[in-house]
This record gives C-alpha cells, sequence and structure tokens, in this order.
C-alpha cells in the first residue's frame, strides 16, 4: 500500500467516523478504534480526555445523538502526516445537530460546532484505526439544546429497553 493509499483509508476511515452519529449507527465504533482510545472532548464539556474502548464511546454517544432529530457532521481539510504504520491528522469538523422542535421550549433547535480534530491512527491487521481523538471546538451556537437531545435519548433508550405490555 503506498502513501496515496494510505491517505485515502485515513480519509476514508474518518468519514465513517462521522457518519457514525448521522446513521445512527453506533455499532460502527467497532469498524473505527482500536481496543483502546485516547478521547478528548473536554473544549465541548465532556471533561477532561481519558482512555475509552470502543463500547465506551458507544456508550457515551447512544443517548445523546439518539435524542438527535438529525445530524450532520462533515470532517474537511484533512492534513494527514504518515509515518509507517502510525498517522496523525488535523482536519475542519462542522457538525449541526437538531431536534424536534417541538421539544426546544420556543429555543434554538440546532447546535452548530465548528473546530478541529487531531487525531492519531495506526494500521492495523483491519486496516487503519483511530487510536486518539481530540475536538477543539473554536465556536458554537445552539449548544443548550444538547442537554434536551440528552433526555430525550434517554428517553427513549428507556423505553425501547422496557418489555412490551
Amino acid at each position: 500500500m503506498g502513501a496515496a493509499d494510505d491517505r485515502f483509508a485515513i480519509m476514508e476511515l474518518l468519514a465513517k467516523y462521522a457518519t457514525i452519529p448521522d446513521e445512527k449507527n453506533f455499532d460502527g465504533v467497532f469498524d473505527v478504534f482500536t481496543d483502546t482510545v485516547r478521547w478528548d472532548f473536554e473544549s465541548v464539556g465532556a471533561g477532561p480526555a481519558t482512555m475509552k474502548t470502543p463500547a465506551d464511546i458507544k456508550a457515551w454517544l447512544l443517548p445523546g445523538f439518539t435524542g438527535f432529530a438529525a445530524t450532520h457532521h462533515a470532517i474537511t481539510n484533512h492534513r494527514i502526516a504518515i509515518d509507517g504504520d502510525h498517522a496523525v491528522v488535523r482536519a475542519h469538523i462542522h457538525a449541526e445537530h437538531w431536534i424536534d422542535p417541538a421539544r426546544a421550549g420556543g429555543g434554538p433547535t440546532c447546535w452548530v460546532a465548528v473546530g478541529f480534530y487531531d487525531d492519531e491512527a495506526v494500521r492495523t491487521a483491519e486496516g487503519w484505526r483511530l487510536c486518539s481523538v481530540r475536538m477543539t471546538m473554536t465556536h458554537s451556537s445552539g449548544i443548550e439544546v444538547a442537554p434536551i437531545a440528552m433526555a430525550i435519548g434517554q428517553e427513549l433508550l428507556n423505553a425501547a429497553a422496557r418489555p412490551e405490555e
């Protein structure tokens, strides 16, 4: 595999990552991440960086993103430095997250977040996988919809977990 093939594979990996919440395909985390991942979303209020497994990431994503009516994540302007089986990636992120207007209480219905991803990927037997993800939010509007989406998502997950009556 040449450098251009590696670059394309890493860009495809980031595209898979971006579509996990958009398609609500949360099992996609198992095709994107290594067994342990340095996970840093401190800039969006998610606490300090920590190590997570793909299952942890799925559990972290599931309640909030289940509650959004729709999301759109675009990762662009990839700058990729490859050194053997390790790559460092810097890319722009533009993410939009919509909730049902009926649940917005007259407030915003969309959270827009923009910034950068500074990620690391490694080549594995299954292909390139992310081993470190850091999102640095440089601008945000409407973030108050995030806790509403989390509550909606938790309601939906709780309802799905209840046995049918």
